[in-house]
């Protein structure tokens, strides 16, 4: 029995590099980003796209499972709206995503779970609850003015046919709910991390 703990932990760690664990993990966030995006939208007066918590959702999955699932989750939504399956904001499939208005933000969303997870992979090891939940807010945010405002209000200049000075106060509609994306980003994935310290990228986890 004394020897128990032991066996389960190195059981833990080799969990952590198994394909079978990989495509768990890329699926189950998959699956969590259909269904931030599904849930009810928010319609912001002349907004041309709703506010949904698909970005909440996107930065979850770069910030917990490293830049490269991260990225696998959101293509593998993707794709899987794209085959026909409505996971899409608005109950949508298809195409559509990458025609429409909101084209732009749909863009980003791979990039900018890479950039989290890049980001979040240089955090201190050592770092403390708080402080580390704070830096990986502080990713999110940087990810999300960096990555998704620009490719949003791109997409909206090219798509709505807006000025950009429009589009950009459209997309300003967006920072407050951003903002409080970040913040829940920041404590939902550090208390993973913290529960499953074997989801880290090695990098986090080393001296």
């Amino acid at each position: 029995m004394g020897a128990q703990p032991a066996r389960l932990g190195e059981r833990r760690d080799l969990t952590r590099s198994t394909t079978a664990t990989d495509v768990a993990l890329v699926a189950t966030f998959a699956a969590l980003l259909a269904v931030c995006s599904i849930l009810p939208a928010i319609t912001v007066g002349v907004v041309p796209v709703p506010i949904t918590l698909q970005t909440f959702a996107v930065l979850l999955c770069g910030a917990v499972l490293g830049p490269w699932r991260g990225l696998l989750a959101v293509l593998l939504y993707f794709a899987v709206g794209v085959a026909g399956v409505p996971v899409f904001s608005m109950g949508v499939s298809g195409l559509v995503i990458f025609t429409g208005v909101s084209a732009g933000y749909a863009v980003s969303f791979p990039l900018a779970a890479v950039v989290v997870g890049l980001l979040v992979r240089l955090l201190p090891a050592r770092a403390g609850q708080t402080l580390r939940s704070v830096l990986v807010m502080l990713a999110c945010a940087v990810a999300t003015a960096a990555v998704v405002y620009p490719l949003g209000i791109t997409g909206m200049m090219r798509r709505a046919d807006l000025s950009f000075g429009a589009a950009f106060t459209a997309n300003a509609a967006f920072v407050p709910a951003d903002l409080v994306k970040c913040v829940a980003v920041g404590v939902v994935a550090t208390a993973v991390l913290r529960a499953f310290p074997t989801l880290a990228p090695v990098s986090r986890r080393r001296g």
